[in-house]
């Protein structure tokens, strides 16, 4: 390849891997390396956290594992972009050192003595809102740590998420990209910015203005790499580092999503709905339409909190077999998972599951379980495997449904990503429950790919938004619904699955009541 050639660096710290990637301006991958991480450790059930040291030496191996990888110079590479997993929460004391593993997204734990909001409080009951503001209070990671480590909130002098922890250590400044803010921390979501003096939120929350950082628009200059971090990583000092936006707002740009109609569908360890708006709109009240990755846009969502870390979980309980023979073959393990899919045939004979894991934002409740409805002797775990992709897609139409009332925009097509993407028979069956062409793009690296648009446009190689996606998002493989497995399908969402939370709902409440799980 000619050094003449420019090229972008794309960071992306997931929830199973960070990936350093190498794009050109066409959006194609040229290098990658990974590095497998372990999510969480937990202490207490329910509780996930990490070493926010351990994400930074695994970003570090990751870039330096890229390098020997090029056949072209480093200095062809013309910007930096940085996407991470999207809530996880770093303290910092004022030497920038972290003052206790990171909380991540995952974690469950709960802070339900909570100190009063002042006026705001009654104000925020009155307009019926206590209810919902007190859920977003005893889940915020910041209540709990003050109340139980106060020793650690009082020397905490920045509190950030990953992104903003990673662009400290590639920068030395504390800087964050508008986009990466989803959480529970003081954001106006509808004016994409830190909250204004007088917002509730700042009443709600422990947090001050001087523990947070600057915020930058997608596609803005975070800062140039520092000296120390290009030792570290090898990522020549002095490059442009450009503000991107969280994993889920990357991978909805790297699809190449910018229109209403295209519903953008993630199957990665959370799955995701999401549909792109110039409008701010809550697709379920009181949950906010999150910054795009482009700026100016929203994007609103439909999240199932255990997505594909149910696949994960299905091959690590019932898929040895399929491992062991796969690493046999030297294959991977995914290519013999979709022959089980071939097993079953569309509704998994009867099989119809409710991929609840792990309760949701607002909706399902807090109660929520997962359920698998319909076993009989003719069943096996190929029917157990096709229903739990079946009833991901099931949630997700629901999710979509929701968004269609709400925008009134018909979704005509969809752009599927995230690693159950990778699937040819998980694309059919969302083209068949959804009744909607299913699009995979043209690389499965669709969150770094959006990172490098970001990249793209920051450093002006390519002029906008509409130019870079156009330029760089491709079409893959694309699915079409069949038919009869339209009708089959159909048939369950609607006399089915619609009425199967409403039925379970009230035991959910009694096993969560009797059981005290989930706490």
């Amino acid at each position: 390849m000619s050094a003449a050639k420019k090229y972008l660096l794309a960071i992306d710290n997931g929830t199973q891997s960070v990936r350093a990637l190498v794009f050109d301006l066409d959006g194609q991958l040229i290098a990658k390396s990974q590095v497998e991480i372990e999510p969480f450790f937990s202490a207490r059930p329910g509780w996930a956290e990490q070493h926010a040291d351990y994400f930074w030496s695994s970003l570090c191996e990751a870039c330096q594992q890229l390098w020997p990888r090029l056949d072209f110079p480093r200095s062809a590479i013309q910007a930096v972009a940085l996407t991470t997993q999207r809530a996880t929460v770093i303290n910092l004391d004022r030497d920038g050192r972290p003052l206790r593993p990171a909380i991540i997204w995952l974690d469950q734990r709960e802070q339900t003595e909570l100190p009063g909001m002042g006026p705001w409080g009654p104000l925020l009951t009155l307009a019926g809102a206590g209810a919902n503001i007190r859920s977003f209070r005893t889940q915020a990671e910041a209540h709990w740590i003050r109340a139980q480590q106060p020793d650690i909130w009082q020397r905490t002098a920045k509190f950030l998420l990953l992104s903003g922890y990673h662009t400290y250590r590639l920068t030395g400044r504390y800087v964050d990209s508008v986009a990466s803010q989803v959480g529970y921390l003081p954001f106006d979501f509808k004016r994409q910015q830190w909250c204004a003096a007088r917002d509730w939120k700042w009443a709600a929350l422990p947090i001050t203005r001087e523990q947070l950082p600057e915020l930058v628009p997608a596609g803005g200059l975070l800062g140039p790499i520092s000296a120390q971090a290009a030792r570290e990583t090898g990522i020549p000092a002095g490059l442009p580092l450009i503000s991107a936006g969280a994993d889920k707002a990357c991978e909805v740009l790297g699809s190449g999503c910018l229109e209403p109609t295209t519903g953008s569908l993630s199957y990665g360890t959370t799955a995701t709905y999401n549909t792109v708006d110039r409008r701010y709109l809550e697709v379920i009240r009181q949950v906010p339409a999150y910054p795009a990755a482009v700026p100016g846009l929203y994007n609103s969502e439909t999240i199932v909190q255990r997505g594909y870390w149910m696949v994960n979980w299905f091959k690590r309980e019932f898929g040895q077999p399929e491992q062991s023979l796969a690493a046999q073959r030297g294959v991977r393990p995914e290519a013999l998972f979709d022959d089980l899919l071939r097993q079953v045939p569309a509704g998994s004979m009867g099989l119809v599951l409710q991929p609840y894991w792990s309760p949701g934002l607002r909706i399902p409740g807090p109660e929520a379980k997962g359920a698998i409805i319909g076993f009989g002797d003719i069943h096996t775990r190929a029917h157990i495997y096709r229903a739990i992709i079946e009833g991901l897609a099931y949630a997700l139409r629901e999710g979509s449904e929701r968004h269609e009332k709400c925008s009134g925009h018909k979704i005509d097509r969809l752009k599927v990503s995230g690693g159950g993407s990778q699937s040819d028979q998980a694309m059919q069956i969302t083209a068949d429950i959804f009744g909607l062409t299913a699009e995979r793009p043209h690389t499965y690296e669709t969150s770094g790919l959006g990172a490098a648009i970001n990249a793209a446009v920051g450093v002006g190689l390519h002029p906008d938004y509409k130019t870079a996606i156009g330029r760089m998002t491709h079409p893959g493989a694309v699915f079409t619904p069949i038919a009869a497995n339209v009708h089959i399908y159909e048939q369950i969402y609607r006399q089915v699955y619609r009425k199967l939370y409403g039925k379970l709902g009230s035991l959910y409440k009694s096993i969560r009541t009797i059981t005290g799980y989930p706490a």
